[in-house]
């Protein structure tokens, strides 16, 4: 169950806002389409109920805002676009990353990929899925989770209808499972097809919450609505008139027009204009009391009796659970003055609730869009002249709720004679793999994939996912030791004394050893790419900065770091101990001094680069940030350490131990001295500052979003 009380946020030209005191609800087992024209406010909507954008208001899942659900990738799945995946990250690698965030197995990848058709594919980078891929696989990671609600912004827009139709068909077996499914669309056509509540809104407002069955019927769409005693006959000729219109010589040609019996004397009818009715009742000699144009009523609006979603158990069982195969008997119309429908190329007599052999058709005023109904009709038979021509809402066949089996059906998409079947698989036709699951194998597998329990999400485990198959920190590392490599040769060809500067590639011309800024650019990558890549929230900008993913980065970043320092040195050293032998090596003490200090250095710069890429949300000021430690901070500590100094760190063991109350254990002076030079050293202090202001300021920015 989604419930949305009073939603009002974002804004519109003039001041208003996107969405204005926006309430409805979507129950379980049920999907609920929220229908507009674009700028309607449909995705501000969504946004608020996910807490995206600020405003007013309240959306409740299962009676829970979200910064209450324990787990939201766990309940709520979310598609609103394209997914933000790496494109040279794998379809499978991404899922597999996911599900480490998520809490859930990395089994449940290979699951949805097979149920969205796209186990063929799971070994292709991203950047080749076309659209259609792209949306099944937006699909696979909004179920990964096993959510109980689905929150889709337009799925099937700018798809192929055969994309489409398998996408609808997948929905309806979700919700068929019991799940709550909400789903944006400004396809009035399809919404009929698709859901059993469609609720309309026009500029921010709610317009209409009606059932799939009210929806199709009257569509809030012009009709004329006629008056008479003689309302059958009435009807009866302007459908043999219909029928009958010849192209090019009757101006009714080319009319599809949809006549429905309202009452005893009351008739309503689509596609056509009071001009062409009066004329066919003026000619035949019909008594007509009104003639009149008119749009359907929204019905009646359920009272909204708490403002909290509490549950009114005995009303949301009743409306959780309406009879879609009941047809109101009278609709309620207000009076408007509009301009005549405009009528459709293709003449046609359509009934819901009224004339003709074919079902529900879309609004007559636009030809282009899909004419095929969920649920075919037979036609019915010729009248005779004992026989009503029009049905009242009882007499009509009752139809089945829509279901998974029974609306998932080839729809006439181009021709009403070659209907296109839905489309099965992204595989293209020959290519191998295994065999391609239908909509109804998907239903089925969707209800073998239920997850029992909630587990914890595990940050480690994704950061050490998204890092193995970013292929970004491998180049980077790999570069930074063919570049140390090279210096290292040049270094030790040109007779450069010292050993440090040999072993680690670091001329003396460069600020910082290229290895250092290399373990920059992996840290900044670390987070750089998750603003660039949102895999973890719906859009760019709202990545969550919780301190468990700020560990899980630290600690896979600095490990990268610390294997870039220890290649480094070893490639090196072989390099100088291949030309000049072991004398070219440090000896002793000075290998322990070196390697601490060199991955100290390359952890510290990672780190750096990790923190300023989580403050600037960007991998470019993440690696400027560790540039800025040799070229801006590095001096400052120079010209601080310059100053005299109140005491000296010479003899600091010494005095340690005269004050200790026990014995210090042997060679304990040894290390401390060694890490009290390396204190002691510019880079190591100006370092540490960076970290330090590094560290409150992503401290800051993280209070201040969650203040937010």
């Amino acid at each position: 169950m989604i419930q949305a009380i009073g939603l009002t946020g974002g804004s519109r030209k003039g001041g208003r806002p996107a969405v204005d005191d926006l309430s409805f609800e979507a129950p379980a087992g049920r999907i609920t389409v929220l229908l507009g024209a674009e700028g309607a406010g449909k995705t501000t909507a969504l946004r608020l109920m996910l807490q995206l954008e600020g405003g007013r208001g309240v959306a409740l899942f299962r009676g829970r805002p979200l910064h209450r659900v324990p787990n939201p990738a766990r309940e709520i799945g979310v598609v609103l676009g394209d997914v933000p995946g790496h494109p040279a990250r794998t379809a499978r690698g991404h899922l597999r990353m996911l599900t480490a965030a998520a809490g859930v197995p990395a089994s449940r990848a290979d699951d949805v990929l097979d149920v969205v058709g796209l186990s063929g594919l799971a070994d292709e980078k991203l950047g080749a899925f076309s659209r259609g891929m792209d949306r099944r696989l937006g699909l696979a990671t909004a179920l990964l989770g096993d959510p109980h609600t689905l929150l889709l912004d337009e799925p099937s827009r700018d798809v192929s209808p055969r994309e489409a139709a398998w996408l609808h068909g997948l929905l309806q077996g979700y919700a068929a499972q019991g799940g709550a499914v909400l789903v944006t669309s400004s396809d009035a056509r399809a919404a009929a097809r698709l859901g059993h509540r469609v609720v309309t809104i026009e500029e921010g407002r709610l317009a209409a919450d009606q059932s799939a069955a009210d929806f199709a019927r009257t569509r809030l769409r012009p009709r004329v609505v006629v008056r008479s005693p003689h309302a059958d006959r009435l009807a009866s000729l302007l459908v043999d008139e219909s029928q009958r219109a010849r192209p090019g010589a009757d101006p009714n040609a080319g009319r599809a027009v949809e006549v429905v019996r309202e009452s005893g004397s009351r008739i309503a009818v689509y596609g056509s204009t009071c001009a062409a009715v009066g004329d066919t009742a003026f000619r035949h000699g019909i008594l007509v009391h009104r003639l009149a144009d008119e749009v359907g009523d929204t019905g009646p609006i359920t009272p909204l009796t708490r403002a909290d979603g509490r549950a009114r158990i005995a009303a949301r069982a009743e409306r959780s659970s309406p009879d879609l195969g009941t047809t109101p008997s009278d609709a309620t119309v207000v009076p408007v003055f509009s301009e005549p429908a405009t009528a459709t190329p293709h003449a046609a007599v359509a009934l819901s609730g009224g004339l003709g052999g074919t079902s529900v058709l879309p609004p007559a005023a636009d030809p282009d869009a899909i004419a095929s109904p969920p649920h075919l009709v037979n036609p019915a038979p010729p009248l005779d002249s004992t026989q009503s021509p029009v049905q009242t809402p009882t007499d009509l066949p009752t139809p089945t709720p829509p279901t998974h089996a029974s609306t998932f059906k080839p729809l006439n998409i181009q021709s009403p004679h070659k209907p296109l079947k839905p489309l099965r698989t992204s595989l293209s036709p020959g290519a191998p793999g295994p065999a391609p699951a239908s909509p109804e194998v998907a239903a089925r597998q969707l209800v073998s994939l239920r997850l029992a329990g909630r587990g914890p999400e595990w940050p480690l485990r994704y950061e050490l996912r998204r890092a193995t198959t970013d292929p970004a920190g491998l180049v980077v590392a790999v570069l930074s030791l063919a570049v140390a490599l090279v210096f290292a040769l040049v270094l030790a060809r040109a007779g450069d004394t010292s050993r440090v500067h040999v072993l680690t590639g670091w001329p003396r011309q460069l600020p910082f050893p290229p290895a250092a800024l290399a373990a920059g650019g992996i840290g900044a990558l670390s987070f750089g790419q998750e603003f660039r890549y949102p895999a973890l929230a719906p859009e760019q900008g709202t990545v969550p900065r919780r301190l468990g993913l700020l560990a899980a980065k630290l600690l896979i970043s600095g490990a990268a770091a610390a294997l870039l320092a220890v290649g480094t040195l070893l490639l090196d050293g072989a390099l100088v101990r291949g030309l000049f032998g072991s004398a070219g090596l440090p000896q002793g003490g000075d290998w322990k001094v070196l390697a601490v200090s060199w991955t100290a250095l390359m952890i510290g710069c990672a780190w750096a680069g990790v923190l300023a890429a989580g403050v600037f949300r960007s991998t470019a000021m993440g690696l400027a940030a560790v540039l800025a430690v040799p070229v801006l901070v590095l001096p400052l500590v120079q010209q601080a350490l310059e100053t005299p100094a109140g005491r000296s760190l010479v003899g600091v063991p010494a005095r340690l131990r005269s004050a200790a109350l026990v014995q210090w254990p042997s060679g304990f002076d040894q290390a401390v001295g060694t890490v009290l030079r390396l204190a002691a050293q510019p880079v190591s202090g100006a370092l540490t500052l960076s970290l330090t202001a590094l560290v409150f300021a992503y401290a800051l920015t993280a209070l201040r979003k969650r203040a937010r």
